[in-house]
């Protein structure tokens, strides 16, 4: 093959967004490492208007789960890596990018399942609405593709050094918390669920769990700065202020 048919191969194809991902993940730290790991996580993601029509996702709604191709928008600036250091590893051994789940990766591209809780399209919108997502808010969408069980679901494979879920560490809250958690459940957000299930994956770099460590840590979600500690084999939430 010639450079010429090369660079043509290279530059032939262009990706357009979709649509646009509203999510309770404000920020990069506290989103799960890969999806249904939080099933609280809630996401819309809007479609444009060119691809808003009611016939573009006829039937979509017959799936459970969908699989979504998204950009990793905050991050492709800083470029890619050839190795990296997965969390499974301690952040310490280093794996090629290949083999890794990494969003420093060559064509910044990153490939999810979520749940499809409901399909709402009329007057020239579609949203899709969304649950088990690891993904940040204004996250560009390039392709929607539905699950399919008998295909996707493969029971005897093999998962390298990742070959089951991580372990939960025990989240505590304290009274304030708890008592804001509560109002926010009045706005049919169960907050104090997806704090759970997000802190007790332990967001920090791996490099610092096995420390002594004093830090109070934020965490965007929703609209909220979700400040917390930890103290030896738990997660002490402290309170939740608004986030600016």
């Amino acid at each position: 093959m010639g450079e010429m048919e090369q660079e043509s191969m290279t530059t032939a194809l262009e990706c357009v967004p979709l649509g646009y991902v509203s999510s309770c993940y404000r920020e990069k730290f506290g989103i799960p490492r890969q999806p249904g790991l939080v099933t609280e996580a809630r996401a819309i993601l809007t479609l444009l208007p060119a691809y808003s029509g009611a016939e573009l996702v006829r039937g979509l709604e017959g799936f459970s789960h969908v699989w979504l191709i998204f950009r990793f928008h905050a991050t492709e600036a800083q470029g890619w890596h050839s190795t990296v250091r997965p969390p499974r590893l301690g952040g310490q051994v280093r794996v090629g990018v290949f083999a890794s789940r990494s969003m420093f990766r060559p064509n910044p591209l990153g490939l999810s399942v979520v749940r499809l809780d409901r399909v709402e399209s009329g007057e020239g919108v579609t949203r899709l609405h969304l649950s088990g997502a690891d993904l940040l808010d204004g996250t560009p969408v390039l392709d929607i593709k539905p699950y399919l069980p008998y295909a996707d679901s493969l029971c005897q494979a093999q998962a390298g050094f990742a070959p089951e879920q991580p372990p939960r560490i025990r989240v505590v809250f304290s009274d304030l918390a708890e008592s804001q958690c509560a109002r926010e459940q009045d706005q049919g957000i169960n907050m104090r669920l997806l704090i759970e299930q997000v802190l007790g994956q332990d967001p920090r770099p791996s490099w610092r769990r096995p420390a002594r460590d004093e830090r109070v840590y934020g965490m965007r979600l929703y609209h909220h700065n979700v400040r917390f500690r930890y103290r030896e084999s738990r997660v002490e939430v402290l309170e939740l202020v608004a986030a600016e």
